[in-house]
């Protein structure tokens, strides 16, 4: 029998490689966004008997609420979830960074991932399943601009831990992959539809794709039950580490 996952930010990057990755493997897979328009060629690639589409923007809670319930049945066993919706928004320095900015990141990389998950617990405890949650280097590597996008996925990573040590003997497993550069559409959201920044930033450096990331996702979901990878971070080879910054004044 399929397993089936809830993958999150299905619309794009990560999340439209990751829809495809289990898909294409066999496994039923509720796909959400905000964009019916992108979710349904996933519909027309692979069936409906296999994926499910699911529009709504992830910070309404009361949507994801009616979504869920709204379910049908061949796909209301959800054995993994993969919290993968998220964003960054903008490039300024605190100081000078923009409050709705900073509001839009914590509503959707935190309030939003803690409030799916909170709801699907009981099915995947259920379920002896697992969480997949998408952090980023941001997490650990503080840089200029990346205030309080850095803050947001620090949580992820740390919440993965918690939610390890809760459901510990529970069986559900959990992870928090942790991405550096990976060339989707993560720049053009950041800097408000700036192809021109993207271009510059992706460009000659040989970054990861969504590819990537999808193969990582779905080699986690496909251990044996009794492994657990707390923690992933990868990088592509052209990426880094830098000194510290210091002023002198």
């Amino acid at each position: 029998m399929s397993k089936t996952a809830l993958i999150t930010g299905a619309t794009s990057g990560f999340g439209a490689a990751a829809v495809r990755r289990f898909a294409a493997a066999g496994w039923k897979v509720i796909a959400t966004g905000r964009r019916a328009e992108r979710l349904q060629p996933l519909v027309e690639e692979f069936g409906a008997d296999k994926i499910h589409a699911v529009a709504f923007d992830i910070r309404d809670a009361a949507a994801m609420e009616a979504a869920l319930a709204a379910l049908p049945p061949a796909f209301r066993d959800i054995d993994l979830l993969v919290n993968n919706a998220g964003l960054a928004q903008g490039t300024a320095a605190a100081q000078h960074a923009s409050l709705e900015d900073w509001r839009t990141m914590i509503d959707t990389n935190i309030t939003a991932l803690v409030t799916l998950t909170h709801h699907l617990l009981p099915k995947l405890v259920e379920r002896r399943g697992a969480i997949i949650n998408i952090s980023s280097t941001a997490a650990l590597y503080p840089y200029p601009g990346g205030n309080a996008y850095g803050g947001t996925k620090a949580f992820v990573s740390q919440f993965s831990l918690g939610l390890r040590s809760d459901l510990h003997g529970t069986g559900v497993r959990v992870t928090a992959i942790e991405p550096g550069m990976a060339e989707t559409e993560f720049t053009l959201v950041r800097t408000h539809g700036n192809q021109a920044a993207s271009d510059q930033l992706y460009g000659g450096a040989s970054p990861m794709t969504a590819e990537d990331i999808a193969e990582q996702i779905f080699w986690v979901a496909s251990l044996p039950p009794h492994l657990n990878v707390n923690r992933i971070e990868l990088m592509p080879v052209s990426q880094s580490f830098a000194g510290f910054q210091v002023f002198r004044g």
